[in-house]
């Protein structure tokens, strides 16, 4: 056969493609790709049409080093401290814990129950010379705040250099 018997566009790299168009696949191709990237986002329908939700909880960490330590603050809204769990190891700061939601709400002709259940696992490698036994946690607000201060020897190892021009 012939070349120009086939529409062809050109791509950058220059080799020749068909008309995307006019691939009778990639509509089925397209379609396929959606359903990949929805089941791994986790919003794939549930059998017989209706949407079910998985989603994943993961906190939002923020971690900040200054002279006194690092300080660790984590965004658990809807969350009590009993629901956290943080444990230090290994020089590793590990923050659990677990969501649960339960919803429940009745009308004159309907009754819906709604429960979800998430659960996360932080793991933050600290730096050399923090101070564990003096480590400590703190929950409000569903903010959690641990301040991890560095040892009196790490404080001293520690010296500003300033910089000359020339």
């Amino acid at each position: 056969m012939a070349k120009d018997q086939f529409p062809a566009t050109r791509r950058i790299s220059g080799l020749p493609q068909r008309g995307a168009e006019d691939d009778p696949f990639f509509a089925i191709q397209r379609e396929i790709n959606r359903m990949f990237d929805d089941f791994f986002r986790g919003d794939e329908l549930a059998p017989f049409g209706g949407e079910r939700e998985l989603r994943t909880f993961s906190p939002a960490i923020d971690v900040h080093e200054s002279e006194k330590g690092v300080t660790v603050t984590a965004e658990l809204p809807g969350l009590d401290e009993k629901d956290v769990e943080v444990t230090l190891g290994d020089g590793t700061l590990t923050i659990r814990g677990e969501k649960k939601e339960e919803r429940e709400e009745r009308g004159k002709q309907y009754w819906q129950r709604e429960m979800s259940y998430g659960a996360f696992n932080r793991v933050i490698r600290l730096p050399d010379g923090i101070d564990t036994e003096k480590v400590d946690a703190r929950f409000k607000n569903g903010i959690l705040t641990v301040t991890a201060p560095w040892t009196e020897e790490a404080e001293t190892k520690s010296k500003k250099i300033p910089i000359k021009t020339r």
